[in-house]
């Protein structure tokens, strides 16, 4: 028998549990761990690149390696989700991804540091369109925009944190490949806690009451079956929709690793900042987007409930995107390094402003594939940061120059404004009435 069979929600009561929100709470952990292993190489690159003998340009090879892989992979495996469900996939994820980020304490040169973070971009891929996919089963859909607020807030909070946390963890003596080793642990933690208590479908969970499924059940898709044919591929990468919402998170994804990568390189060798002032600035553009993570994800609801779910998705994005990009060319032209570096903060909270409706988009156009696209989206948007760091390190080390990369920067995010005008969560990629057919229009 199957675990949904056997497994009964309870009676229902008056009021519904309250299950949903500890799925929530267990997916913001999630994000974290993600954001703790994923940031802290960007903090500790001056020391891998000293004891590994690596130059600016290798080392942006290494950053890209990570992306390259993410970008393969994430399809394949939010396909897989989409399949199996989120309670397995989403373990082998953690698990991988967490070996790998304690194998990067045993690299030893340039080829094994390639390997090794390529091998961690592969188990990485596809975590966030799980959690898209996990909030398009248990989350009712006036609650999505709020829930993807929060859970990037908390990815976004341990993604502000590990930079002071790694300074801090130097300068008392940890060794870089210590330090990885701790943070890779903690993610076999979280995978143990999810595999026992989480279940794909809220039916199949024994705290969720009839009360609760009623509510969780509003406005959600059936369950589908996944196609593999050309037609079903077709309508997924042809799609106006699914082009503009690719084109429109390269520069999201871009601006969020170049924060994790060569952010605190740039802040001590172009603005020349020391220990603690360096690991708090190197952290603040990603602490300020804690709260404009939330407050992007409770206006798109906000707006939606008052002028219709276009609205509400499309405007957080477009004013995200025109703040970014006018905040990133006053930095660079700002003759005072603190003020350049709060600018380029308030920059990447503005774009991060966005990242709600986005991913809430993926799930109205995607409804039951919802994983698939986001991880579409999500793909779209590592290759476009693949290239960042290998700019970064050409603009450097060829023209000693910090600033080109950033007038690049700012640019597409006001292309990407553009994008966010024309999307429109209310055209699902597949049409419910013919899931097979790709030719009609978008």
């Amino acid at each position: 028998m199957s675990e949904s069979s056997r497994v009964s929600p309870p009676q229902s009561s008056k009021l519904p549990t309250r299950v949903r929100y500890r799925v929530v709470g267990v997916a913001i952990l999630l994000a974290m761990v993600t954001y703790l292993d994923r940031v802290c190489i960007g903090k500790l690159a001056p020391e891998i690149s000293r004891d590994l003998h690596l130059d600016k340009i290798q080392m942006g090879y290494v950053f890209s390696a990570f992306q390259l892989s993410y970008a393969l992979f994430e399809i394949p495996t939010a396909w897989w989700a989409d399949r199996r469900g989120t309670r397995l996939v989403l373990t082998r994820i953690v698990v991988w991804w967490s070996f790998f980020t304690m194998l990067t304490a045993a690299t030893f040169n340039y080829a094994s540091m390639l390997v090794t973070r390529f091998l961690f971009g592969v188990g990485e891929a596809g975590a966030w369109p799980c959690v898209a996919r996990t909030f398009s089963r248990w989350i009712p859909a006036r609650e999505r925009g709020t829930a993807k607020g929060i859970f990037f807030s908390g990815a976004y909070l341990a993604g502000g944190i590990t930079p002071p946390l790694v300074e801090f963890l130097l300068r008392n003596d940890f060794h870089w490949r210590w330090i990885f080793v701790c943070f890779g642990m903690t993610g076999f933690i979280w995978a143990a806690v999810w595999y026992w208590w989480f279940r794909d479908e809220p039916e199949q969970h024994p705290a969720v009451n009839a009360a609760e499924l009623d509510l969780i059940a509003i406005g959600r898709p059936d369950q589908a079956a996944h196609e593999t044919n050309w037609a079903f591929w077709r309508q997924l990468l042809c799609r106006r929709n699914m082009i503009l919402i690719c084109l429109m998170y390269i520069p999201n994804s871009v601006t969020f690793y170049f924060c994790i990568t060569w952010f605190p390189t740039y802040l001590e060798e172009r603005h020349h900042f020391k220990a603690a002032m360096l690991g708090f600035l190197s952290g603040l553009p990603l602490i300020l987007s804690v709260l404009s993570q939330f407050l992007g994800g409770f206006f798109s609801d906000w707006i939606n409930s008052r002028y219709g779910l276009r609205i509400g998705r499309r405007l957080p994005g477009v004013i995200g995107y025109l703040i970014a990009a006018f905040a990133i060319l006053f930095a660079v032209g700002s003759n005072s390094p603190q003020i350049s570096a709060v600018l380029i903060a308030v920059a990447t909270a503005s774009c991060m402003f966005t990242t709600a409706s986005a991913w809430g988009t993926c799930v109205d156009i995607g409804q039951q594939h919802s994983a698939v696209v986001g991880a579409t989206m999500n793909s779209a948007g590592a290759f476009g940061s693949m290239i960042g760091p290998l700019v970064v390190a050409y603009s450097v080390q060829k023209f000693n120059n910090w600033d080109v990369p950033l007038y690049l920067l700012s640019g597409m995010f006001i292309f990407g404004a553009i994008c966010w005008l024309f999307i429109d969560p209310l055209k699902p990629i597949f049409d419910p009435e013919r899931p097979n057919s790709g030719s009609h229009g978008v």
